[in-house]
């Protein structure tokens, strides 16, 4: 049976009143959880009240559905959408995600969520325009509902558990669907060891997104170096360590790699094989005092190819597309895993 408590408040307004005053959301205005909107949000989604999702290892916090569905009807979900933030929240609890130090830092991450198969069209997502920006009701929803239960279940508010500097608006919201109708590119999830035809997410503990532009050259080649000098710049400026950069290529780049039939296996070879740097760069960036006595040491950006997350997104004119790098690659990895939480957890 449900066990999180109730409040009677008099109107909408007084709602939004009371939320914000207790710190309970991101600044926008929120929908009420009512008893029963939460109640037919799991029961539409056939998960029950008390499936435990995971614990969160740190504080040991058991993270049930009922919890997350509070959240998920606070930040607009509907039924439907309700097992991509199990899932999604599900993956951050896995130990390689290491959930706790991605929302504490203060190096400010948020966490991006990359969504594949079929559930995209049954949710109307677009990954085309306006893909890492608000796309569509389905994707900034769920982005918002891992948002909010991070602050909610976990204190991840700025100040509190979340430490971070800056942060990035990401934090709002950072959900994007692969694009996978424009493309013979494999998706994201194929690739990472899903059976072809599922549903899966992808979250990474990710900055800010880095917005490149190419539009002089049709050679995959050359395309790929103006990736690679962004990705080199965020290891000059941020950090040097290795670990699951993104980038995100659109319609109008990605031709040219399809025409040369370059498919997303070739891209990470050649991102691996280009993305490094000598530890004397730091010197021309400000950080010549830890450069010491090993500058000629190099230094690769991807800890092997496989580590390279190529997502097909974007819309179909311009010549642009994104690296997102990691938050502390070393330490925090991109985990994948199929949606299938509610095959096997619904009421009896």
């Amino acid at each position: 049976m449900p066990v999180s408590k109730s409040y009677n408040l008099d109107n909408y307004a007084a709602v939004q009143e009371f939320f914000h005053s207790h710190n309970w959301t991101d600044g926008l205005p929120v929908v009420p959880p009512t008893p029963e909107a939460v109640k037919d949000l799991l029961e539409l989604s056939k998960i029950s009240p008390e499936h435990l999702i995971g614990i969160e290892p740190v504080r040991s916090r058991a993270i049930t559905a009922e919890k997350l569905a509070i959240n998920a009807v606070m930040a607009g979900c509907l039924p439907e959408h309700f097992p991509l933030v199990c899932e999604s929240f599900s993956a951050m609890l896995k130990e390689p995600f290491l959930l706790h130090g991605a929302t504490a830092s203060t190096g400010g991450c948020a966490v991006l969520v990359i969504i594949n198969g079929p559930v995209r069209k049954q949710l109307g997502m677009n990954g085309t325009f306006n893909a890492l920006g608000s796309s569509d009701r389905a994707t900034t929803v769920i982005g918002r509902a891992i948002r909010l239960i991070l602050c909610n279940l976990l204190d991840a508010r700025p100040g509190d558990a979340d430490r971070s500097t800056l942060g990035h608006p990401g934090k709002f919201s950072f959900c994007i669907a692969e694009d996978e109708e424009n493309t013979n590119w494999l998706p994201l999830a194929e690739e990472r060891d899903i059976p072809h035809g599922v549903s899966a997410v992808t979250v990474m503990a990710a900055g800010s997104p880095r917005q490149i532009m190419n539009e002089w050259t049709t050679s995959p080649e050359e395309i790929l170096d103006t990736f690679v000098a962004e990705i080199k710049s965020c290891m000059r400026h941020y950090s040097i360590w290795p670990g699951n950069y993104a980038i995100v290529i659109p319609p109008q780049l990605r031709v040219h790699f399809e025409e040369s039939r370059w498919s997303k296996r070739n891209i990470r070879r050649y991102v691996f094989e280009h993305a490094r740097i000598k530890r004397k760069e730091w010197s021309d960036c400000g950080k010549t005092a830890v450069v010491g006595n090993k500058g000629e040491k190099e230094y690769t950006a991807l800890t092997d190819e496989n580590h390279l997350l190529v997502v097909a997104a974007g819309g179909p004119a311009g010549g642009f597309g994104a690296v997102i790098p990691p938050w502390f690659g070393t330490k925090s990895k991109a985990v994948t895993q199929p949606l299938g939480l509610c095959l096997d957890c619904g009421p009896e």
